[in-house]
């Protein structure tokens, strides 16, 4: 009895999730192919919009800066997560080393930005305490790097912990097998925990390429894609052309390009880390 009735069970949830999301999503699909500024009726001008984004050189800059930071978020935050997590899982206190690096987790994007930007402003506490002259977040691409430095103090934290219950989870019996053999120390990580730890390492970088794709208000808050647009970021772009400039159909086309570049990188990714178990 229960079985034939699970579709009506399931089915509230599911109308609230495409209430939620999918409906949002068709809405601002039909606004990227319109010509639309929040006061007169939506103008259907099909894919003018989308000629008009791919001609526009600001495009290029965005798509730069979002690949450096899908590379960063995948490279620093997990990899430095993992090692604090491993130099700190199997020692006497491990759980107060790894204090320092949460605490930075509990501040939001705009909070951190909001906390970093005298730092790094051009007469800032770094340029002072380093003794250079240095404009950290003006140049191009290295107001970017700056920020994903930043970024990276903040997330570091939550990917110790993710990798620390990984290593929790692990069975003590291969560990203390390959100890026996003689296995230690980088023999040891890289050949019995590294693979064992894959499918919990698979998730977090999953979760960082996802992350690095829509960054948003660190950047806002810090350098609002400036100096020019040399900062944007794709989020950064949409947000700007719908909400600065008042173009809900451009900006709608930036939303969805951007949203198609997000779910084909995740279900590749996903594809490729179902193929290689």
């Amino acid at each position: 009895m229960l079985g034939r009735f699970r579709h009506g069970y399931v089915a509230p949830a599911a109308l609230l999730v495409a209430g939620l999301l999918y409906a949002p999503f068709v809405w601002t699909a039909y606004l990227s192919l319109t010509r639309y500024d929040g006061l007169e009726p939506p103008a259907w001008i099909g894919l003018q919009n989308f000629a008009e984004l791919f001609d526009d050189p600001a495009l290029l800059t965005s798509t730069r800066n979002t690949l450096i930071w899908v590379a960063g978020t995948m490279v620093l935050p997990v990899g430095l997560g993992l090692l604090v997590a491993v130099l700190s899982y199997d020692i006497r206190g491990g759980a107060w080393y790894r204090v320092p690096f949460m605490l930075p987790y509990a501040l939001s994007g705009a909070g951190l930005a909001m906390v970093w930007s005298p730092v790094l402003s051009h007469d800032g506490i770094a340029n002072l305490l380093l003794g250079v002259d240095t404009a950290f977040l003006q140049d191009a691409p290295a107001n970017t790097f700056a920020m994903l430095l930043v970024w990276t103090w903040q997330q570091l934290g939550v990917n110790t912990l993710l990798f620390v219950v990984g290593l929790q989870s692990i069975p003590k019996e291969p560990i203390e097998a390959a100890r026996l053999d003689g296995a230690s120390g980088w023999r040891l990580f890289r050949h019995v925990i590294w693979p064992l730890m894959r499918p919990l390492t698979a998730v977090v970088v999953g979760l960082a390429l996802v992350a690095g794709l829509k960054t948003f208000d660190i950047v806002w808050v810090l350098t609002q894609g400036g100096p020019g647009r040399n900062s944007e970021t794709l989020a950064v772009t949409m947000y700007k052309e719908t909400f600065v400039a008042s173009d809900y159909g451009y900006g709608s086309a930036v939303a969805v390009m951007l949203t198609v570049v997000t779910g084909l990188a995740s279900y590749l990714y996903l594809r490729r880390q179902v193929t290689a178990t």
